[in-house]
């Protein structure tokens, strides 16, 4: 692939992912973009099938970032909620992110990828602020329930977009099966929350920044 088209899919993906939305405050208002540090691709290391361009490299540590910050709101769920259907719904996302985040990383490793993260810090769409979990750990029952589902339904929608942008513009075969995985246990996860909303007449609470505004910008 010539540089100029590296370049401007990578450009893309960054977008997608929303690191030139800037991170949000707790009432949802966005403030001045923050520039993420670009994602550095490095020569595969002997033995591994196929190469690394940078746009799974910046697929990659997207994906790390932010699975990271949705497994701490996962976690909270056994203690804020008695709901059977909740629990079950929370456990089994977990244990699917995780998966996924053991691969990614190991991919990473194999790339010979930095280890930093160079999204720490960035609120980005899909990522559960400071100030929200903060929300998240004082809230209990039906007002947690609807943050939950709002939190939830952004990472995932958000992943999906992402990892269908790896589908396309990925050339590592390892990493095109992670995003593949990503993009239909996401789809999935996202038809089984609209479900248990159905079922438990939850939906995101009022004010709740969700993808939307983050979508608009990257767009």
């Amino acid at each position: 692939m010539r540089q100029s088209t590296t370049s401007t899919v990578l450009i893309a993906v960054l977008l997608v992912a929303g690191c030139g939305a800037g991170p949000r405050d707790a009432a949802g208002t966005a403030t001045p973009p923050v520039t993420a540090p670009p994602a550095t691709t490095a020569p595969t290391p002997t033995g591994t099938a196929g190469s690394f361009n940078p746009t799974d490299i910046a697929w990659l540590q997207l994906t790390v970032a932010m699975t990271e910050r949705l497994l701490p709101v996962l976690d909270l769920v056994p203690e804020r909620t008695t709901d059977p259907a909740w629990r079950q719904t929370a456990a089994e996302v977990a244990t699917a992110r995780r998966a996924d985040l053991d691969r990614a990383r190991q991919l990473l490793t194999d790339a010979a990828a930095p280890t930093t993260n160079p999204h720490e810090g960035h609120d980005m769409p899909g990522m559960v602020t400071a100030a929200e979990m903060t929300s998240l750990r004082a809230a209990s029952g039906q007002s947690f329930h609807r943050l939950l589902a709002g939190h939830l339904r952004a990472h995932l929608q958000q992943s999906v977009r992402i990892a269908a942008a790896e589908q396309q513009n990925g050339g590592q075969p390892a990493t095109i099966a992670l995003a593949s995985a990503v993009v239909r246990s996401g789809t999935a996860d996202l038809a089984r929350l609209d479900g248990l909303d159905r079922a438990r007449g939850t939906q995101p609470a009022a004010g709740h920044p969700d993808q939307t505004a983050g979508e608009t910008q990257a767009a």
